[in-house]
């Protein structure tokens, strides 16, 4: 007797869950990398009061779009560099303070 078995190929391929965070720009003094500052809210294990903590991720921006101040939204890649593991996925808004840096210089 022969067995015949059944492949189902798709030719879909599984949507990766990549991670994303949003944070603030603090530095974009580096060509095509960006600073962000993501803060992280949790409850203390013991006295369950909520402490802030702050974390810098090192984004890269390709075409240099981001200004600090913007709130922007990073998701995880493979490594680009020693430190670049995030890509700038968009900004979510513009900094108040880089309109008002533009209109100086118009």
């Amino acid at each position: 007797m022969a067995e015949t078995k059944t492949v189902a190929t798709t030719t879909e391929t599984p949507a990766q869950h990549r991670t994303e965070k949003v944070g603030i720009v603090t530095s974009t003094k580096m060509n095509k990398t960006i600073v962000v500052s993501v803060e992280m809210r949790k409850a203390h294990p013991k006295y369950k009061r909520v402490v802030k903590s702050n974390k810098k991720f090192y984004a890269h921006d390709e075409q240099n779009s981001a200004r600090v101040g913007d709130q922007v939204r990073i998701r995880e890649s493979r490594p680009l560099s020693k430190l670049k593991r995030w890509t700038l996925d968009e900004i979510v808004r513009r900094s108040s303070l880089t309109a008002l840096a533009d209109e100086k210089t118009a």
